[in-house]
């Protein structure tokens, strides 16, 4: 019941678009710009072409935006999570810190079908890595998860530190804790870049997990 409310919550901040034609995707926008399109058929067996763009730069602002194009015109837009109303179904976008988490087209019966990255954005590159070198894309996709996970480790054995040091806390019901592992300042730097780059890997490929790409951001 809450996942049909949070639904219609994303479908009424759907607003009108302004018909502004959509533009080309940039090579220096790979890291501020997502861009993804679906291509449909309308009752009469008209082919329709959707693009969603997003553009990440807006999140410094507290809340990002999607917008909807409709063969090449801008057609809605809404803040994220979104859910369009689309041929046959809806398109829902949801963004993480570092990037998009979903972008599918659900059908009327339930059926979801990732939209496919436009070629020149960041996640069509990876996604045309995948294509050509499907082996070394499977371990870029096992390093980032081995990444995130010695990150959540690290996480979790400082913050067992930190809180069983605290005067008074659960030190007095089950004493110190001291971690195993003590990095210095710039290790923990390290660890953080490493972790923010392997969330932005599987953020391409439109992975996430709560648990390690929502500790890492």
């Amino acid at each position: 019941m809450l996942k049909e409310w949070r639904h219609r919550r994303a479908a009424q901040r759907v607003k009108p678009g302004d018909g502004r034609p959509l533009k080309r995707f940039r090579w220096w926008q790979m890291l501020t710009r997502a861009l993804f399109h679906l291509r449909l058929t309308d009752d009469a067996g008209r082919q329709m072409v959707y693009a969603v763009d997003v553009r990440h730069q807006n999140q410094s602002e507290g809340y990002v935006k999607a917008h909807l194009y409709l063969d090449g015109r801008h057609h809605a837009e809404s803040r994220v999570p979104a859910v369009f109303p689309v041929q046959g179904g809806t398109v829902e976008v949801r963004t993480s810190a570092f990037g998009l988490k979903r972008c599918h087209y659900v059908t009327a019966e339930g059926a979801e079908h990732q939209l496919v990255p436009d070629p020149a954005s960041a996640e069509g590159r990876r996604a045309r890595l995948d294509r050509a070198h499907p082996a070394l894309s499977r371990w870029i996709g096992i390093l980032s998860s081995i990444v995130l996970v010695i990150g959540l480790v690290l996480l979790i054995l400082q913050l067992a530190e930190q809180v069983t040091r605290a005067p008074e806390g659960v030190a007095q019901y089950v004493g110190t804790f001291t971690s195993p592992i003590d990095l210095s300042a710039w290790g923990n730097v390290v660890v953080g870049l490493a972790t923010v780059a392997a969330s932005t890997e599987r953020a391409l490929r439109l992975r996430y997990n709560w648990l390690l790409d929502g500790g890492a951001g």
